[in-house]
């Protein structure tokens, strides 16, 4: 594998940065969190991109590119934290070409893929952890079409059909719910191998998020001082943002790991995407909270941005299991034996 981005790759990605960075400034995230909203003009615009669609197939209706460009777009998209339905719909949309069957494909791609319709994905049952527990359902009180894993794979339902309620969880970017039971048509296809890929879109978007938040702690080091010198001087500070660094480097390298597996090397898939799935999640969650020690007090109040990208990715991390869950798998499918290393957290 090449571990450069092709020169599309990088077009895709300084064209999502600037796109991000110029819609989704913080203030812009703020008001859409503290509304609990969307700015549907702005879907509509990543619409008129093409980005919904970008990994699906020109067949489908989409820009027939593979899930590497959508992680480059995820990875941007978490940078910002930027409040949209772009996971949702994407996220749907590769567990459909993946699983669907050709008329569920035909009804549902092209209109994911143009922005015409939104989607929405979460479990139920033992695919959520419990014989009746449901998952947050990523943007299901806006959707128009949602994936439920269950126990036998996933179903594809129209959101009316759904008996859901929506909750409004310690991420206040995205919309949520849960549903009371399992519903919608069979999707016969490979639903494992479409959430393997959903695991990796997920694992781009929450190593954005450590990387912004990164460098909101690296920055702060630099300006702060106390007794005369930056923090970031310090060696108690210092090595926190090393971590940092290592956290977000290593949930950056699985990243595209497993999104070039998806799209090369399937059979690596399902490894790569369960090893992704549990150390973004971690490292994530490791690189926000740590920010929040160098930031100190003032991290802490609702004033400050950074809590922003702390509650995604605690969500995030979790919308397909616990990264303990995923260690289990990965032990499984890598024959270390049965079950986490002895103390792992979940």
């Amino acid at each position: 594998m090449n571990f450069d981005l092709t020169d599309e790759q990088s077009e895709i990605k300084g064209t999502a940065k600037q796109f991000m960075a110029d819609r989704f400034k913080p203030e812009k995230v703020r008001e859409l969190a503290e509304a609990r909203a969307y700015d549907d003009s702005l879907y509509a615009q990543m619409a008129e991109l093409g980005w919904p669609g970008i990994a699906v197939s020109e067949d489908d209706g989409g820009q027939g590119l593979g899930l590497v460009e959508l992680a480059v777009l995820l990875e941007e998209a978490g940078y910002a934290c930027a409040p949209s339905q772009l996971l949702g719909s994407a996220g749907a949309a590769l567990v459909i070409t993946a699983a669907g069957s050709p008329e569920q494909r035909a009804e549902w791609l092209p209109r994911l893929a143009s922005g015409e319709a939104t989607g929405a994905f979460g479990a139920i049952g033992p695919a959520a952890g419990g014989e009746d527990e449901s998952t947050l359902f990523c943007d299901l009180p806006t959707a128009d079409v949602a994936v439920v894993f269950d126990a036998e794979g996933a179903l594809l339902a129209p959101a009316g059909e759904l008996d859901f309620e929506a909750v409004e969880a310690i991420d206040a970017t995205r919309s949520y719910a849960t549903i009371s039971a399992p519903a919608g048509e069979r999707m016969p296809g490979d639903a494992g191998a479409g959430r393997d890929r959903l695991a990796v879109a997920i694992a781009a978007e929450l190593t954005g998020i450590g990387q912004r938040a990164m460098e909101m702690a690296v920055e702060y080091a630099r300006e702060r001082k106390q007794f005369d010198r930056a923090i970031g001087s310090y060696q108690a500070v210092s090595h926190r943002c090393a971590a940092m660094l290592l956290g977000v480097e290593e949930s950056r390298s699985l990243t595209y790991y497993a999104a070039w597996a998806a799209d090369a090397e399937p059979e690596s898939l399902p490894l790569a995407a369960a090893m992704v799935s549990a150390r973004a999640a971690d490292a994530a969650w490791e690189t926000t909270a740590s920010a929040l020690q160098v930031f100190g007090g003032i991290g802490f109040t609702w004033e400050h941005d950074l809590q922003f990208w702390l509650k995604r990715s605690r969500v995030a991390g979790r919308m397909l299991g616990t990264p303990g869950e995923h260690r289990d798998r990965v032990a499984e499918l890598a024959g270390l034996g049965a079950g986490s290393a002895a103390g792992a957290p979940a």
